[in-house]
């Protein structure tokens, strides 16, 4: 029997086969196949041919399309919200997104940063976020893709792909919202063990057995690492003791703490349930009643005055008199102890020890910039995840061959 259909074009057109003669001939069905799978000079050929802008095209489109993902993520997920249901839709007007206004970086564009239903203002961050994953994508393929070879090199590409994915997301949430939600955290331990263990090219290891085994000691080490530096700040930095002028005035109204020049939110102050407040009053003027020289020491949970204690809410202003006030600091949260796992899992121990010496040294700069433009106060609050974030991603594309370079003989 003859085949209706003579030839099979393959990769684009790269090689045929003439499947009349196979009918015609079946022994040479085994001879062929052989040839196909024992022969990869002949695939090496034959993907020589795809332009090496085709797969770089292809990662930067997916890229601004998982960007486009993100950007649900970044405004759901702090807001406890499903980022499945509802669909896309203006958070000011609710209109539902059809897909052809869907369209990463190309409908902002179009539309002028404006909602097609009621004209109001679409922030920039959704398209710098595609722009940025867009980007991403692109750099992991050009780093670790090979246009040759490209069905063994996508994967591991992939893999540091949605690393970054995962550290944009988590920049955009901590730089808004202070906190890195679990989803990211656990899920990037997950996803990250699961690769080292099907990706042994993701730690250079020579065995699956090998790589999982790197990949869960870059987990461990990056929570147990950050949670030392977390104790050990809170230990040594957890307080910040203000010293003020005699007989001054401090008022803690219903959601900020007012000092001379200064509104603190309560938000900013406590991290944690343990946080609290502590100064000695010289007086304490309540709506109802008045103290002198009392000790007054206010968490989330309780307001203590000398040896009364009462909720906070009952409370709605109080007044005091006093020469020094203790205010809670902190360093870093569980969220960055997690977001340090989970990044750990991905680039090894070696990549955590260097993401956090490296991110510390980017966070003072930044930090010691932003004093002396005088954007922020010496104890103010800064989020940590980003700089980390920023430090794994040097590390993924020049650090680990500088360090290596250093520390390996």
């Amino acid at each position: 029997m003859i085949f209706a259909i003579k030839t099979l074009n393959h990769t684009l057109g790269l090689w045929t086969v003439d499947l009349g003669l196979w009918a015609q001939h079946p022994a040479l069905w085994g001879s062929s196949f052989g040839l196909l799978v024992a022969d990869p000079g002949q695939w090496t050929r034959s993907w020589a041919a795809v332009p090496y802008g085709f797969w770089s095209l292809c990662f930067f489109v997916l890229g601004c399309i998982v960007g486009s993902f993100l950007n649900v993520c970044i405004h759901r997920m702090p807001l406890g919200m499903s980022i499945v249901s509802p669909p896309s839709h203006c958070p000011h007007c609710k209109y539902s997104i059809p897909w052809y206004l869907n369209i990463p970086l190309l409908t902002w564009l179009v539309l002028r940063g404006r909602c097609k239903n009621c004209g109001a203002p679409i922030s920039v961050r959704y398209f710098i976020v595609e722009l940025l994953t867009g980007i991403a994508f692109l750099g992991c393929w050009l780093k670790f893709g090979n246009h040759l070879h490209p069905l063994s090199s996508i994967p591991v590409a992939l893999a540091f792909a949605v690393l970054l994915a995962g550290l944009i997301a988590a920049t955009f949430i901590d730089f808004e919202h202070f906190i890195i939600p679990d989803e990211i955290t656990f899920g990037g331990i997950g996803v990250g063990l699961l690769a080292s263990v099907l990706l042994p090219r993701l730690h250079d290891a020579p065995s699956h057995l090998s790589s999982l085994l790197q990949g869960l000691i870059g987990a461990l080490a990056g929570a147990v690492v950050v949670y030392a530096i977390l104790r050990l700040g809170k230990l040594l930095f957890g307080r910040h003791r203000l010293k003020l002028v005699p007989g001054t005035k401090i008022v803690f109204g219903e959601a900020s703490l007012h000092l001379p020049g200064r509104e603190i939110f309560y938000d900013d102050l406590f991290y944690r349930k343990s946080d609290a407040v502590v100064l000695r009053a010289q007086t304490l003027e309540l709506i109802d009643r008045g103290y002198k020289d009392v000790t007054v020491r206010l968490s989330p949970a309780v307001l203590e005055i000398g040896d009364e204690k009462m909720s906070p809410d009952d409370v709605p202003c109080m007044e005091c008199v006093c020469a020094e006030i203790v205010l809670p600091r902190e360093a870093m949260g569980m969220g960055d102890v997690k977001f340090m796992s989970a990044i750990g899992a991905f680039i090894g121990w070696q990549g955590v020890i260097f993401s956090l010496m490296l991110s510390s040294m980017i966070g003072a700069a930044v930090g010691l910039i932003l004093i002396i433009l005088r954007r922020r106060e010496f104890s103010s609050r800064m989020p940590y995840g980003p700089y980390i974030a920023l430090a794994a991603v040097i590390w993924v594309f020049i650090g680990k061959k500088y360090w290596f370079a250093l520390f390996q003989p």
